[in-house]
């Protein structure tokens, strides 16, 4: 049926259903449920001196990935160190300005990052933790060598004594972890975190003590549970897992079933990109410079366990030479303009879904606007105001269109009920009418659908956006990241949406028009459960087109009139 009620009815239901989608879409191999359950996550073995000659395994070959976990005994395939008298483990912390972290000596691993920036989502008093390594989750970062009996990140390492905590005036703070010598070889890794920056300078220098040249690589990864993030939401879905970055594949999201199901498709070799594991709001991402040659993998290390990583080779090392290694760690919020400055794609990790190049330039916009106005809420109103501004003429062809329609709604209600019996004399009828009276019945459904692609990335804009995250805007909303306390803007917003429905012209078939009014208030209930910034953004919009639309109304002629639904 060529009626333009239909045609918006449709629209709004597709929409409605590219929203629901993005809601339960799945992630990583995880059932979204309403009461979802959290999977085990796999304890961390007993550490303790491996055992065995160190010949009696063979060398790994250079594709032979790492896949040690944080408890691992040790690295599959590297011949096991010969037992030597180690050094007591301990676990150092370290205190920034931007962090709170703890290294283990075992390997010199970085086994927790609390971000004190950030609040935790559930507990506001405490701060957000990224990394850690406990009976409930583990998520690491760890480097080490093979090809020999190395020193991997299971090597207990002397720590060299220095300041544990950034003091006023001071720029940074380094931490030095030494090895013994294990195959000819000792490795030396000093982390430096500098004052107000989230990317960790970690330089490893591996010195050859021994008699003969020997030709380690040295890897990279990330050692993450499965798992959600505690306190992630049940009603909207965003990514968690590996990613990997390189100029010829560009960014690649890896999903943790896809480990496990062997169905990865990465780049072997590059000479560029990162590794990273991914999370609403956070990542961490071993960076290494360009030009240096790397080889990417994934792997399942252990039930619920998984690796991203890199490895690089560090060539041929004769006898009493040395070769460096810098690479760092980014740990920290996706702050897109913080990324853009650290490595070329890093930004990319704030995950847009399907619509980057159409979210990236609102991003700029909204960030642009925060900086005039200094209050998230706010920018997102001036946001959603900018965009009407820019749609104006769109709109107004829509808006003018149904006020047409609106104009001749008696003619056609009346020629329906007489023609109700004759369906095929009616549609002809119809066409009669829009000819007569010059009405184009798609011409209030184009201008809109060409809108929603911007507003859909607008969307994703506001639910990556980590600035977001305990953001107020005003009064009761404290934290535009999270709903909405009092429900007070979900209420206005379906209130919005219900007058919306009410000044449309009503469809004539009255299941249509039942499902006009039906279709806000299904639509709506999703909203009650949805971040506080998305809500106020679709409330803005509701409220601005209600406005246009009585404006063009008047302007030609038609009065205000209420369609109020009748069920019956």
């Amino acid at each position: 049926m060529n009626d333009i009620r239909r045609t918006i009815l449709w629209v709004i239901f597709g929409f409605s259903m590219v929203l629901l989608w993005d809601k339960w879409q799945l992630h990583n191999g995880n059932k979204a449920t309403f009461f979802p359950t959290t999977p085990a996550v796999t304890a961390p073995a007993a550490s303790g001196a491996a055992s065995g000659a160190s010949g009696a395994a063979s060398v790994p070959s250079a594709s032979t990935p790492v896949t040690a976990a944080a408890g691992a005994s040790a690295v599959p395939g590297q011949p096991a160190p010969a037992a030597a008298a180690p050094a007591a483990r301990e676990r150092i912390e370290v205190k920034t300005d931007l962090y709170r972290l703890v290294f283990d000596s075992e390997g010199g691993s970085l086994t927790h990052a609390e971000l004190l920036k950030h609040a935790d989502m559930a507990d506001k008093a405490r701060n957000f933790l990224l990394l850690d390594e406990s009976a409930q989750r583990v998520y690491v970062a760890q480097t080490g060598l093979i090809g020999g009996a190395f020193p991997t990140h299971k090597t207990t390492m002397a720590v060299v004594p220095g300041s544990r905590e950034l003091k006023d005036g001071e720029d940074e703070i380094s931490i030095r972890f030494e090895s013994p010598v294990q195959g000819g070889l000792k490795l030396a890794k000093t982390w430096t975190i500098k004052r107000g920056a989230y990317d960790i300078a970690v330089k490893h220098e591996v010195v050859n003590t021994g008699a003969a040249p020997v030709s380690p690589q040295m890897y990279l990864q990330l050692v993450r549970d499965g798992n959600k993030p505690p306190g992630e939401s049940s009603f909207y879905s965003t990514f968690t897992g590996p990613a990997v970055y390189t100029d010829a594949k560009k960014y690649q999201k890896i999903e943790f079933k896809d480990i496990d199901n062997g169905k990865v498709d990465i780049p072997k070799d590059s000479p560029n990109g990162y590794v990273a594991m991914v999370q609403h709001y956070f990542a961490t991402a071993w960076l290494l410079a360009d030009g240096v040659q790397r080889e990417l993998f994934t792997r399942k290390v252990d039930t619920n366990l998984y690796s991203v990583g890199m490895l690089t080779s560090l060539g041929t090392i004769e006898p009493g030479a040395a070769k460096t290694v810098d690479a760092r760690l980014f740990a920290g919020p996706q702050v897109e303009t913080m990324m853009e400055k650290l490595y070329p794609g890093l930004e990319l990790v704030k995950d847009y879904g399907w619509l980057t190049i159409l979210s990236k330039p609102l991003y700029w916009l909204l960030d642009q606007l925060h900086k005039l106005l200094n209050n998230w809420g706010w920018s997102i109103v001036a946001l959603v105001l900018l965009l009407k501004i820019a749609f104006y003429w769109l709109n107004a062809k829509a808006y003018a269109s149904m006020a047409k329609m609106k104009a001749i709604n008696p003619k056609i209600m009346e020629m329906r009920e007489r023609l109700k019996d004759k369906p095929q004399q009616m549609q002809q009828e119809m066409m009669r009418i829009y000819r007569e009276e010059k009405v184009n019945p798609m011409g209030g459904c184009f201008p809109i659908m060409i809108q929603i692609p911007v507003f859909i990335a607008l969307y994703w804009v506001l639910l990556s956006s980590v600035e977001m995250r305990n953001a107020p805007w005003i009064g009761w909303i404290t934290d535009l990241s999270t709903p909405d306390p009092y429900f007070i803007l979900p209420l206005l917003m379906t209130a919005s949406s219900l007058l919306q429905t009410a000044l449309n012209p009503a469809p004539p078939d009255p299941m249509q028009a039942k499902m006009m009014w039906f279709m806000p208030l299904i639509f709506s209930v999703m909203f009650f459960f949805f971040p506080a910034g998305l809500v106020l953004y679709w409330l803005t919009n509701n409220i601005l087109s209600i406005a246009q639309q009585w404006i063009i109304n008047t302007r030609m002629g038609v009065p205000p009139q209420f369609n109020l639904p009748s069920f019956k």
